[in-house]
């Protein structure tokens, strides 16, 4: 009989499409890599493109999804070059709201369903993805981070797992998708990004994942493993994409869990 992976982070779900459009200009371009759509985006000196950010979006995606570009070039401009897969091909659940920032859906739209398809590519793609970002993009010096949000923490995860050596860093934010093996199995210094109402990471499944890194690094001794869990009250899943701009505390918390990631970063890249 198979053995039980417990459930840490659930599925993406209504929450995750609630959100609000932000404002600005992308300073990224579109490329393919691995025959998937991908923003790249640059840092101020091309010294700094040995500091490689890949990012994996929430079901909001990246193509049309500004949110997410801004967000890729802020880390840009604090000196890495950030590179983030379109693996919904241009097909982002933003498609089916009836208005942005309105979290009704379009009649007839499965989320579920549209779920399990974007996933069944992702797994495929993911790996072929990573392979040619590091053949076109990597050097002797060059290091490696990973950033995830909703849908794309299991990804970062996966990098950061005891079977793999190429990553130097994660982090996540209000994640979706995880299991407690996903956990057990993380051998490099995770951050974890959390908003204090997450019906996909609640308190207890955020507590649970604590104690699972805490007797990973203690008792097992894991040397390579740290972590830092930033919680944020009075927001809820998707504040650090997704949050009202016009709400001081929400773009606070936005620009913190962000600030927190770049320094993050920067203690295991420099």
């Amino acid at each position: 009989m198979a053995a039980v992976d417990p459930v840490i982070a659930q599925p993406s779900a209504a929450c995750c499409l609630e959100g609000y459009p932000h404002t600005g200009s992308p300073k990224g371009e579109f490329i393919h890599i691995a025959e998937v759509n991908t923003y790249v985006t640059r840092p101020p000196s091309k010294s700094q493109e040995n500091r490689v950010i890949l990012y994996f979006p929430d079901v909001w995606g990246i193509d049309v999804f500004q949110n997410g570009q801004l967000l890729c070039d802020y880390f840009a401009a604090s000196g890495f070059l950030v590179l983030a897969m379109d693996y919904f091909r241009g097909d982002p659940v933003t498609r089916y709201l009836k208005t942005q920032g309105n979290p009704t859906t379009e009649p007839g739209f499965d989320f579920q369903a549209w779920t399990d398809k974007h996933q069944a590519f992702a797994q495929v793609a993911v790996p072929k993805w990573i392979a040619e970002v590091k053949e076109k993009y990597g050097g002797a010096d060059t290091k490696y981070a990973c950033v995830g949000y909703c849908f794309g923490a299991p990804y970062v995860m996966d990098a950061l797992s005891e079977a793999t050596d190429w990553v130097s860093v994660g982090a996540f934010g209000h994640p979706a998708f995880l299991n407690e093996s996903h956990f057990t199995k993380c051998s490099r210094p995770l951050l974890l990004s959390c908003a204090e109402t997450d019906h996909t990471f609640p308190a207890e499944s955020r507590h649970r994942a604590e104690a699972i890194l805490t007797e990973r690094a203690q008792q097992h001794q894991v040397q390579s493993l740290r972590f830092q869990i930033q919680l944020f009250s009075g927001v809820s899943h998707g504040f650090c994409l997704r949050g009202n701009m016009e709400n001081a505390w929400e773009r606070f918390t936005k620009e913190e869990s962000a600030n927190g990631i770049v320094r993050w970063f920067k203690m295991f890249m420099d």
